[in-house]
């Protein structure tokens, strides 16, 4: 039997995360991986948007100001440092274990690395931090080479994690993907996605659920951006039965 804990969207929120990460016993307090994590026997899935405060309240807690202004360089600064620092201890934290510890491509991940798109809050905040055309700072190349490292979507048998949904088409974060509806609605409008893919169960995130971890029975996936609510979720599979067996449960911490 393998557990898999999954983690939704970070968006910068690493004291929330690391605090995740300790109560699954996937990390310690020195923010290293557990011997089950080293040993292979949790393996870690992060399903993507390590970077960009989800609103200007968090941006100002992130940057230590009273108000955020993200058209000062100043407070771009303090934004892009303070996030760098965490995006380090995660990336020595997957560097020990790297074969149990996978990270997804976002799409806000990938606007940092291609930085076409600027994208914004509901509530008109900008993310620029890390665009230099707009005041940023660029990302420090280490970091740009992890990122670009990360997968899209991660397979285990007929198990999807994948930052959006099961379409291929929501993996690729283009003009269509932002000026489609669908990556946000899709889990209501057409769940069937899921079995139409042949998948057994999917793990997604990229759309906030307000009340945690959104887990449909019926159609067979999870929807995880639920760190806010301090929720993960946990799958235990069994690799050696076909069809694959798994059992899920939404963990509060």
């Amino acid at each position: 039997m393998h557990k898999f804990l999954a983690f939704g969207d970070v968006h910068a929120d690493f004291e929330t995360l690391w605090s995740a990460l300790r109560a699954a016993s996937c990390a310690d307090a020195h923010h290293r991986p557990t011997p089950p994590v080293h040993a292979g026997l949790f393996q870690v899935v992060l399903v993507g948007d390590l970077v960009h405060p989800k609103n200007e309240r968090e941006y100002a807690r992130l940057a230590g100001v009273a108000r955020f202004d993200p058209k000062d360089p100043d407070h771009l600064f303090l934004a892009a440092r303070e996030q760098i620092k965490q995006l380090d201890l995660l990336k020595a934290f997957q560097d020990a274990a790297p074969h149990a510890v996978h990270i997804i491509l976002g799409n806000h991940d990938d606007a940092v690395l291609n930085t076409t798109y600027v994208l914004g809050t509901s509530g008109g905040m900008v993310h620029t931090e890390f665009d230099p055309e707009h005041g940023g700072l660029m990302l420090p190349d280490h970091l740009r080479t992890w990122m670009q490292s990360f997968p899209r979507e991660i397979r285990v048998g007929s198990l999807q994690f994948a930052h959006v949904s099961p379409l291929p088409a929501h993996s690729h974060y283009d003009d269509l993907f932002y000026a489609d509806h669908s990556p946000k609605r899709w889990f209501r409008e057409t769940p069937e996605y899921v079995e139409m893919a042949g998948l057994s169960f999917g793990v997604y995130g990229h759309t906030q659920i307000d009340d945690g971890v959104l887990l449909d029975e019926e159609h067979h996936f999870a929807m995880i951006d639920a760190l806010h609510a301090r929720e993960y979720l946990e799958v235990l599979v069994d690799p050696e039965r076909q069809p694959l067996s798994h059992s899920v449960r939404a963990v509060p911490f």
